[in-house]
C-alpha cells in the first residue's frame, strides 16, 4: 500500500516541490490549504488532480485535529508558517501564532491522533541570528533575532520535547536559504530575479533593495525537500542542518542574475532603507556533515545553476506578461 503524507503549507514553494517528490516516489499525498477569496495553488495546479487537499489552518485547534484525523497520516510535514523576516516584524502576534503555536497544535495533534506516524518540522537558518560561531551546524547556539527566528525557535524545541518526553519520531530540519523559480515575489532572491525579466521586457526600470551586505548559504528547494523525505525514511529521528556549505552576499546574487542577461546590475539596482530589518542578520554559513554522513544528502544544484534557473524562468514569466499587455516582447528575447 502507498505510504500516507500530509503536508501542511503545501501551497508554498517547498509544499509544492515536496508533493511532487512524494508523488513521484507512490505515496498518497494530503495536503492542507487555506481558504480564501483569491486561488492560491498556482504551485500545485499541475499535480492537483493526484492530491487530497483539506481546507484548514493550523491556528485553528478543530481545523488539526479535523484533518489529522481524515488523513490518518503515516509521514507529516509541517511546512505551514509566515514565513517572511520583515513582515514579522510588521505582524509579530500574528507570526508567533502560526509559526511558533501552530506547531505547538500540530504536534498536539499528532501526539493524540496518530503517534505512530512521522513528523517534520520545518526550522530555519534564521534561529542562528547573530551568529557566535560559524559555521552553524546543530550545536550551534542560537540567537535569534526576529519574530519569526523566535517563533521557529519555539517549534523547535518543542518538538524535541515531544520527542523525549513522548518517544515520538519527529525531525527538525535547519534548513538554510534555499530558493527557486517557485519563491515568493517579496523574498530577497525572487525579487531580483522577477526585476531582471521585467527589466529586460521593459515593464520596470530599477528594484529597491535593503541590506545588499547581508550573506546568505543559499540552496535549491527541490534538493532541500529531498533532505526533509530521508529524514523521515531513516530508522531514528534526528536533527539536520540542511545547507551547501557557501556564503554569498546579496549584492553577489544580484550581480550574477543581471549578468546572465548581460546587463550591468549597478544601473538597475536602488538602495531603499525601507527594505532594511530592525535588526539585521549578516551571516548564516551551514554546515551540513551530519546529514552528509548519516543520510548522504548533498546539494546537487550549485550557487551560479541557482541564480540562471531562477533568471531565465522569470524572462519567460515576463515574457508572457508583456505579450499580455501587448508589448512587442520578441525584441528582448536574444537577451535572455
Amino acid at each position: 500500500m502507498p505510504m500516507r503524507a500530509l503536508i501542511t503549507g503545501i501551497s508554498g514553494q517547498d509544499g509544492s516541490y515536496l508533493a511532487e517528490l512524494l508523488l513521484s516516489k507512490g505515496n498518497e499525498v494530503h495536503g492542507v490549504i487555506r481558504r480564501a477569496s483569491t486561488f492560491n495553488t498556482s504551485r500545485i495546479d499541475h499535480i492537483f488532480d493526484k492530491l487530497k487537499l483539506y481546507y484548514g489552518d493550523i491556528t485553528d485547534s478543530g481545523d488539526v485535529e479535523r484533518v489529522l484525523k481524515d488523513s490518518d497520516p503515516q509521514e507529516i510535514y509541517n511546512l505551514a508558517a509566515q514565513s517572511h523576516v520583515k513582515v514579522s516584524f510588521d505582524s509579530p502576534t500574528y507570526t508567533g501564532d502560526v509559526v511558533a503555536l501552530g506547531t505547538a497544535r500540530m504536534l498536539e495533534g499528532f501526539r493524540r491522533i496518530c503517534p505512530g506516524a512521522k513528523f517534520y518540522q520545518a526550522s530555519s537558518s534564521e534561529m542562528y541570528g547573530a551568529v557566535k560561531a560559524s559555521p552553524q551546524n546543530e550545536d550551534t547556539p542560537f540567537n535569534p533575532q526576529s519574530p519569526y527566528a523566535c517563533g521557529k525557535l519555539y517549534a523547535h524545541h518543542l518538538s524535541q520535547t515531544y520527542r523525549k518526553a513522548y518517544e515520538l519520531f519527529i525531525c527538525s530540519g535547519i534548513l538554510f536559504n534555499h530558493e527557486s523559480p517557485r519563491r515568493g515575489e517579496t523574498f530577497v532572491t525572487r525579487k531580483i530575479t522577477r526585476a531582471v525579466g521585467r527589466i529586460v521586457a521593459g515593464l520596470q526600470t530599477h528594484v529597491n533593495l535593503g541590506n545588499l551586505d547581508a550573506k546568505r548559504d543559499w540552496g535549491y528547494a527541490p534538493d532541500y525537500v529531498e533532505a526533509m523525505w530521508m529524514m523521515l525514511n531513516n530508522y531514528r529521528p534526528s536533527d539536520y542542518v540542511v545547507a551547501t556549505g557557501e556564503t554569498h552576499t546579496v549584492r553577489e546574487f544580484a550581480k550574477e542574475a543581471f549578468a546572465v542577461v548581460g546587463l550591468d546590475w549597478e544601473k538597475y539596482v536602488k538602495v531603499d532603507a525601507r527594505y532594511m530589518r530592525p535588526a539585521e542578520v549578516d551571516l548564516l554559513l551551514g554546515d551540513a556533515l551530519k546529514i552528509r554522513e548519516r543520510l548522504g544528502w548533498e546539494p546537487k544544484t550549485k550557487f551560479l545553476g541557482l541564480v540562471k534557473a531562477m533568471v531565465e524562468a522569470d524572462v519567460r514569466l515576463a515574457r508572457r506578461e508583456a505579450l499580455l499587455r501587448g508589448n512587442d516582447a520578441e525584441s528582448f528575447l536574444g537577451k535572455a
